[in-house]
């Protein structure tokens, strides 16, 4: 619990820091909006593969999302009034915890920057969730966790599909299970409307690219660390086993100018 404040206390204050470079360092990916733009340009040559900006996005994204619901499920530990509702609170820490490993592993083997707050907007989500009370907690909970892991759920599908790298496809294929399992604990706790959560996941709110993506690490700032809980079942990817998966040689080393996070 302890861990938890922290993480959270981060997120408050890294959400009132400039986004001046936030677009530059990766582009939005975030929350409920989708990117216009295919991703598919190629901005560095690995030896697990190509990385996109699609790629480097995804990674990115992933990092942002446990960085919110991470602490969320510490809250609703806390707030949730039904069962229901707290074993979706343990499914998001053990979830999130495993796929911040794998993040935290992979992005500096790709040279990718990843946050180390998550993005003004859904750092509203966590301050709507702290605000909440009694069964309204459960409800709002439920319904917005399921509508932000349904939003995500074909990036990971199309991510998963189209990569040719092979450490962010191992990444894909841990996140399709995680954001599975979260949409189903959701959809468990009898809570979630679906004519609301399907209208807002098909009509994403137009917001400013600032509110979307998440303020870029200070030069030295210490990585938060997503601890699992005692009792984890999910596990981080094998990197030893995702890096010779399908016969990958390695690629020359990156051109001028396709250095990632700079």
């Amino acid at each position: 619990m302890r861990f938890s404040r922290n993480v959270m206390g981060t997120a408050f204050v890294g959400g009132a820091l400039s986004l001046t470079l936030a677009a530059l360092a990766y582009p939005s990916m975030l929350g409920l909006e989708t990117t216009s733009t295919s991703g598919d340009r190629i901005i560095a040559n690995t030896q697990w593969g190509p990385l996109t900006e699609a790629d480097r996005s995804f990674v990115v994204a992933v990092r942002a999302a446990g960085l919110w619901e991470y602490p969320v499920g510490f809250i609703g530990l806390q707030k949730g009034q039904s069962p229901a509702v707290k074993t979706a609170s343990e499914h998001l820490i053990d979830g999130h915890a495993a796929l911040d490993t794998t993040c935290r592993k992979i992005a500096p083997m790709l040279n990718i920057t990843i946050p180390n707050v998550a993005s003004p907007q859904q750092v509203g989500f966590v301050s709507k969730l702290q605000a909440a009370q009694g069964q309204q907690f459960d409800i709002e909970f439920a319904n917005i966790l399921r509508q932000t892991h349904g939003s995500i759920f074909n990036t990971v599908a199309k991510i998963r599909s189209t990569t040719k790298n092979t450490l962010v496809r191992a990444l894909a294929d841990q996140a399709n299970d995680t954001v599975l399992d979260h949409i189903t604990v959701m959809e468990k706790t009898g809570m979630v409307d679906f004519d609301q959560t399907l209208f807002n996941q098909t009509t994403p709110p137009k917001l400013p690219q600032a509110d979307l993506t998440p303020p870029v690490p200070a030069a030295g700032e210490q990585m938060i660390v997503l601890t699992p809980p005692p009792t984890a079942t999910s596990t981080p990817v094998d990197i030893d086993a995702a890096s010779v998966a399908g016969g990958v040689t390695p690629a020359p080393a990156p051109t001028a100018g396709g250095v990632v996070g700079q």
